[in-house]
């Protein structure tokens, strides 16, 4: 067998694995959102008195905001729904931790630093371009709006 042959013969198989990355990083994303949205509303109150410590406006009103987005991430990612548009609140609550909390330790993690909440951006950016994926909700919907479509 020749290189471009198996080449190709690796490519066809691999392929069938394409659904797989956008499903694991929702899957991955809603796992790393559930743990702090999960503290949050245990008790939104304290939450909204650190977030006054840090010097975020309306800080109660942004705790049940981070805490309410975060928690819908959790099931819109797991389920595959309004993946694109989630991922926006998802993206500027990741930002704004950078800014406020893990800016000051640097980059690593291990130093409560950006770097988490900078690969959460980076995989939401790759879920905004790409969508959720072939097994997700809005995958479903979206072939069920292809297929109206093309009977008239």
């Amino acid at each position: 067998m020749k290189l471009p042959k198996i080449y190709h013969s690796y490519k066809k198989s691999t392929e069938m694995l394409s659904f797989l990355p956008l499903l694991l990083i929702r899957f991955v994303l809603a796992y790393g959102f559930y743990g702090p949205a999960t503290m949050k509303w245990k008790d939104i109150n304290s939450i909204g008195e650190w977030f006054g410590s840090l010097g975020i406006p309306a800080p109660l009103f942004n705790a049940y905001l981070a805490a309410g987005t975060e928690a819908l991430g959790v099931v819109l990612l797991v389920l595959g729904l309004g993946v694109r548009i989630i991922s926006i609140p998802l993206i500027i609550t990741m930002v704004v931790a950078i800014k406020t909390v893990h800016w000051k330790n640097g980059f690593e993690a291990g130093d409560n630093g950006f770097e988490i909440p900078l690969y959460y951006i980076v995989m939401l950016l790759t879920l905004i371009a790409f969508g959720p994926g072939k097994i997700s909700i809005d995958h479903i919907i979206q072939k069920k709006y292809a297929a109206s479509n093309t009977k008239h």
